[in-house]
């Protein structure tokens, strides 16, 4: 009879359950000055304890393995005019293939289906269609579109950073280790990390390993339907390589735990594992984390803070514990923690 209320009782989740006050001034709109500078919040079954991100390597265990997201943002966002002049802005979602691309456009009027943009004032681009919430759209050059994007694009910040793109932020909306092109938002937790960190914990037997999941910008949108279970997630490219599963493997045969470096890579893990074992593979993922869930592979989640009434902070919820992280927020506003991408850490066990 328990586990039976308790399904009725996430079914019936209100999405005004997962939402917590938070001052405006703690929404980090920089990088700390140096990677790994950040404060960090260690979340255990019994307390919230305040730490430095750099004593991590003293919070996890000889054997642990850290999976990483090893994505790399794409400079996403381009500026021109549609035929008719007005002014236009596109936000590439996915890039297809090397002419072809799912992105968002802003204009002040919907583009027709085969109507021409010029974008940074040299490219031409022709709108083929639409694909749900996305225009396809074809490059009509001879260069690639990952090369025209690098060279004329302007990378996406969050919606809540308030400046444009400057080289700082280049520098720092990146991981160390971002090597697979693709995502259009940081896989952030990853953004404590510098080599000097990876070198240290590897020194301590803590190893790492990579999986790949390219971060779209359905991940900043807010939860606006009033049942939770009623949302649609997006859908997000991932890869697991089979030298993954295998170092998840050995880590827990040396009694290590999986510890995931950003709920992108718990996502990619999880999604990867739904059939109840972990298999090497690529896909789509659209999976959706709520309290109720069942967790296959991950055992610890680094993480940053995350919005209200987010799919994120529905994903903590169900890691940590949805009354220990509501209060585990508290007491990071109540301490001035820095908040979102640029801003602190948090280190869950799972509950």
């Amino acid at each position: 009879m328990r586990v039976f209320v308790t399904l009725i009782k996430f079914k019936s989740m209100r999405t005004d359950e997962f939402t917590f006050d938070l001052p405006q001034h703690l929404i980090a709109q920089r990088p700390q000055k140096q990677r790994g500078a950040s404060r960090l919040l260690h979340v255990t079954d019994s307390a919230c304890e305040h730490r430095l991100f750099a004593e991590l390597p003293g919070l996890l265990r000889e054997h642990d393995l850290l999976v990483l997201n090893n994505t790399r943002v794409i400079k996403a966002r381009l500026f021109g005019n549609k035929e008719s002049g007005g002014n236009i802005e596109v936000l590439v979602e996915r890039i297809l293939d090397e002419r072809e691309v799912l992105a968002q456009v802003r204009a002040s009027k919907t583009p027709r289906r085969g109507g021409r943009l010029l974008l940074a004032g040299c490219i031409d681009v022709t709108v083929l269609g639409r694909v749900g919430e996305f225009f396809h759209l074809r490059f009509e050059s001879d260069a690639s579109v990952s090369s025209l994007l690098e060279q004329y694009g302007q990378l996406p910040l969050p919606p809540y950073i308030a400046h444009s793109a400057d080289a700082e932020d280049e520098a720092r909306y990146q991981t160390v280790f971002a090597s697979q092109i693709g995502a259009v938002a940081a896989p952030t937790a990853g953004l404590h990390f510098d080599e000097a960190m990876l070198d240290a914990l590897g020194q301590q037997g803590i190893h790492a390993a990579y999986v790949t999941l390219h971060v779209g910008a359905g991940t900043f949108q807010p939860v606006r339907v009033e049942r939770v279970l009623e949302h649609v997630m997006h859908s997000e490219r991932y890869v697991v390589p089979q030298a993954t599963v295998d170092a998840i493997e050995q880590a827990r045969a040396r009694g290590g735990r999986v510890v995931a470096v950003g709920t992108t890579s718990l996502r990619a893990l999880e999604s990867a594992a739904q059939s109840g074992v972990l298999r090497a593979g690529a896909g789509e993922t659209s999976i959706f984390i709520t309290p109720g869930y069942q967790f296959k592979v991950v055992d610890v989640l680094l993480t940053n803070f995350h919005l209200p009434k987010s799919t994120l902070l529905m994903l903590v919820c169900a890691f940590g514990g949805m009354d220990k992280m509501l209060a585990a927020y508290r007491i990071a506003v109540d301490n001035e923690y820095r908040f979102f991408s640029y801003g602190d850490a948090m280190m869950i066990e799972r509950n």
